[in-house]
Parts: structure tokens; sequence; C-alpha cells
């Protein structure tokens, strides 16, 4: 029977509680599938951020040997070079780098000049490569860069 002026509703109204924990799960779901790229876009930054550094601490060592003169340059290894860079409000981070100087042969920039009454010799440049490592995750991660000092 029906009440003059009210409608009979034929379905439900709103949503039950099965529909309502069906949406929760999948929005737990997208949480932590968001979370899991944060984490992976995060390790990605600091990855780039350490080989940015390492570029960095081995243009150094080449500026710095091109300072001293090509007589003075000897291969050399260098340990505990520490790097830090902001991360936002979460503090700094930083890296420890290990660097290895090698001076290559220098017959290849070597000039001879001579008279009837001698013969000298003169190296003008050498090849330097600097192989710049650090750990990232566990595992030795490396840059090199060469450059010849004149």
């Amino acid at each position: 029977m029906e009440v003059m002026g009210e409608k009979r509703k034929k379905g439900k109204a709103g949503f039950g509680i099965v529909e309502v924990l069906i949406s929760a799960v999948v929005l737990g779901f997208l949480y932590l599938a968001l979370l899991n790229m944060q984490v992976g876009n995060r390790d990605s930054l600091i990855r780039i951020r350490g080989r940015d550094a390492a570029v960095e601490v081995a243009q150094n060592i080449i500026d710095s040997l091109k300072t001293v003169g090509v007589a003075s340059v000897k291969s050399f290894q260098k340990d505990n070079i520490v790097k830090s860079w902001d991360r936002g409000p979460g503090g700094t981070s930083s890296l420890t780098y290990k660097a290895d100087v090698v001076v290559g042969n220098a017959d290849t920039y070597k000039s001879e000049t001579g008279s009837l009454y001698e013969t000298s010799s003169h190296v003008y440049a050498k090849q330097v490569d600097v192989t710049v490592s650090w750990l990232f995750k566990g595992a030795e991660q490396s840059i090199s860069v060469s450059s010849v000092i004149r």
C-alpha cells in the first residue's frame, strides 16, 4: 500500500559495506604503488648526484694537476674524498670517493732536438687518466676522465 505523495524506492540508497571495503583495498594498492615510485625516484636522484659529484672530483684533480706543471705530475691514489649536498628538509646526503690517477707514457709528448754536440729531449705534456669510484647500494660505481696536461 502506498501512502499518497510517497514513492517507493526501487533499489538501495548509498554504498554497502562490501563496496566500501573493496574501494579501500584498491586505494591501498594505489598508495603502495605511489610510495614505491617515490623510493625509486629518490634512489635515481642520489645515483645521479653521486655521479655528478664524482665528475666534479675528477675535474678538480685534473685542474689542480695543471697548476703544478708537467714535470711534477706523477701517478697517485687519494682516498676518503667526501662530497655532501642538501636533500631538502631531510638534511644532507654525502658520499665518499676514491680517486686513482694514472699518468701515461710520456713518449708521445716528447720533443727531441739535437746538434753536432748534444741531443736534448723535453716532455711537454702528459696523458692523465683519473678514475673516481664510490659505493652505491653495496655496488662499486666508477667514472673515468682523461686529459692531457701541458
